[in-house]
């Protein structure tokens, strides 16, 4: 295992904004970052990064935590794989303690698969480099399609030995399981027998996010017919394929920097473009594109370029999925390379600055795009032109934005030669027709422009419940737990005397003086988790309670609790208008947020003895609870009139 000192460290050095910012495109907000969310679908950003805390808040799916956190989250690493890979990220040496049998045991099946396909990998690349008949066959193939060896090495290609069992065999003999050979799909078992998926084949692996082969591609080099062309890895535990894009781990920093991605069909359209300098480009890998790729793209930008080989059948089929995009709220732009083209032969061909300008300037807007296409299939005839019209204003009813739907249904008017008002109500219906039936679906959910954690509260405490002031108890000890309060003991015949004490101690002793307890379980544990580690000498801060090595509800309570939702305007500042904070005034906020706690708490049991008193049968209980609720009334009065209340009942 990973030692503590290690771990320490790397949670030291590791810069939350910089890690997230691999997955996620980030704009600053103040003190702050926002992004999209990484976890759900949404058009405004909910998901906040607070470098000086550490943590990240994504409001729209209630996920938060730290650098390590987020990995895990979003990477489905294990808490081993999110440390390894930010050790490697930050260049720091990992210390190991020795692991037990049973640990070792307990590794996981998901790490196993990855693990596999790592030595999978590393076998096809070798076999591709280093062997005789790995370079006569495979590497010459890619030396014919004009593929340098540092772009070989950069994309880890590789060739399969056309042999049945060859790989089987090297994976058996150093020690990995058949079992797990099958789960990632590299090796099929048939009537009792075992061979290769791949064999014989020019390997293309496809990696997540963070650069782990997940899958593999594989070319044959057979000319025969009845010999599929490409052969890919079934789905496992780690390899889903509608949620990866080939490339996106070599692509992604160029995304974010030019704000756009390039999006192609194969495996060496990605490789050649990246070749010729190209390098904001992913493939969806011969699938129809998914919702899940969409979203992986809108992480880093709202812009793609779809690039085409000209195949008007192709491009059609592709018409469904980009409206998808467009749904999204993306801007879509389409490339078509000439006749017999496609962008690997281009790139080839072409130098550098003739691909950047058909990429550039020769894009052109999809919705302009998908008219004159379809229009020149509908000439002459007027039903497939009404309905042609139907489909495009179908397209234009997709997008979320207004003004945008404004100025392409303007444009489709003169290119479809339709009035703008026939559009315009064909529209409207499209729109209203689709809101009703999402508002019958979702009668009770409305989209704001702010982070669903500020809405009002559906889950009202009831009005006894002291859920509120101790949600507020909790975070003054998380936020100023090591803050001092002066506070004066009593002195008979004497002035008080003054001392400090740290708020965590005050808050803890002030609730067991009174042999207090808080409802909410969560709460109580991290009350518990402060007094011990106060009576061992320490006070702990916020990261004790969101490093776990797992998403527990404590570490998303303290991420709620952390999270401001409002700052200070820098405009204030400048301007020098003076506004008090709550550290400024803290010995009050956590004086009355004390009192209010204890104010609720007397008065649930003054409701709980006033039940009691109603089914109690003997007089001598009766007079007692009303001694109590007595006594519990003049302690509620003086609380209350020290908080400034006025309590009638």
């Amino acid at each position: 295992m990973i030692s503590r000192q290690t771990i320490a460290r790397i949670l030291e050095e590791a810069r939350i904004e910089e890690v997230i910012g691999e997955f996620v495109k980030l704009k600053k907000s103040g003190q702050n970052y926002k992004g999209l969310s990484p976890f759900t679908t949404e058009r405004n950003p909910s998901f906040y990064v607070s470098p000086a805390k550490g943590i990240y808040k994504c409001f729209s799916s209630g996920k938060g935590g730290n650098a390590v956190n987020f990995l895990m989250e979003h990477e489905h690493f294990t808490y081993p794989e999110a440390l390894q890979y930010l050790a490697k990220k930050y260049g720091i040496a990992i210390e190991v303690d020795a692991m037990t049998p049973e640990e070792t045991q307990a590794e996981s099946e998901r790490e196993t698969l990855f693990q596999v396909s790592a030595f999978a990998q590393k076998f096809f690349t070798d076999n591709l480099l280093e062997t005789e008949t790995g370079k006569a066959i495979g590497l010459a193939y890619l030396k014919g399609r004009d593929l340098k060896t540092d772009t070989i090495q950069k994309f880890q290609l590789g060739y399969s030995p056309d042999g049945w069992d060859a790989f089987t065999k090297h994976a058996l003999n150093n020690g990995y399981k058949l079992e797990y050979l099958e789960k990632t799909g590299l090796t099929i078992t048939k009537d009792g027998r075992s061979y290769d998926r791949f064999r014989g084949r020019v390997i293309f692996p496809v990696h997540n996010i963070s650069g782990r082969a997940l899958g593999f591609g594989g070319r044959t080099l057979l000319t025969d017919d009845n010999v599929p062309k490409y052969v890919n890895s079934p789905e496992s535990e780690i390899y889903n394929k509608s949620q990866i894009l080939y490339g996106l781990y070599f692509a992604k920093s160029a995304i974010i920097r030019l704000d756009n991605c390039f999006l192609v069909e194969g495996y060496t359209d990605v490789i050649s473009l990246h070749q010729a300098g190209i390098e904001n480009v992913v493939a969806s890998s011969g699938t129809a594109l998914t919702e899940e790729q969409i979203r992986l793209i809108k992480r880093y930008t709202p812009n793609i370029t779809i690039l085409y080989d000209g195949d008007p059948a192709g491009i059609k089929a592709s018409f469904r999925g980009i409206d998808m995009v467009l749904e999204q709220g993306m801007n879509v732009r389409i490339v078509l390379f000439p006749d017999g083209e496609d962008p690997d032969s281009f790139a080839r061909k072409h130098r550098r600055e003739e691909l950047e300008e058909l990429t550039g300037k020769g894009a052109q807007d999809f919705i302009r795009f998908k008219t004159s296409l379809l229009l020149k299939e509908a000439a002459g005839d007027p039903i497939r032109r009404a309905a042609l019209i139907k489909e495009i204003v179908g397209s234009i009813s997709l997008i979320p934005d207004p003004i945008f739907r404004s100025v392409y249904i303007k444009e489709c008017s003169t290119l479809l030669e339709v009035q703008e008002p026939a559009l315009m109500a064909s529209l409207n219906r499209m729109l209203y027709q689709r809101n009703r039936r999402r508002m019958e679906q979702e009668a009770t959910r409305q989209e704001v422009d702010y982070p669903v954690e500020f809405q009002p509260r559906q889950d009202k405490p009831e009005p006894e419940s002291s859920e509120y002031q101790e949600r507020d108890l909790i975070r003054l000890m998380l936020m100023y737990g090591n803050h001092d309060l002066m506070i004066a003991d009593p002195v008979e015949n004497g002035e008080p005397e003054l001392h400090c004490i740290p708020v965590s101690r005050y808050i803890i002793e002030e609730i067991q003086r009174d042999h207090l307890k808080l409802l909410n379980p969560v709460y109580q544990k991290i009350l518990d988790e402060f007094d011990q580690a106060l009576q061992a000498g320490e006070i702990p801060d916020e990261k004790r309670f969101i490093l776990g090595d797992e998403e527990t509800p404590v570490s998303t309570t303290v991420i709620d609790l952390l999270w401001k939702p409002y700052e200070l305007s820098e405009n204030w500042i400048k301007n020098r208008v003076m506004v008090i904070s709550e550290k400024e005034k803290l010995q009050q906020a956590v004086e009355t947020t004390i009192l209010s706690f204890k104010s609720k708490t007397i008065d649930r049991m003054i409701g709980e003895i006033l039940q009691d008193i109603k089914t109690a049968t003997d007089e001598e209980d009766i007079m007692a609870l009303q001694m109590r609720h007595k006594a519990l009334k003049e302690i509620s009065r003086k609380i209350n009139a020290t908080l400034g209340r006025v309590v009638v009942r």
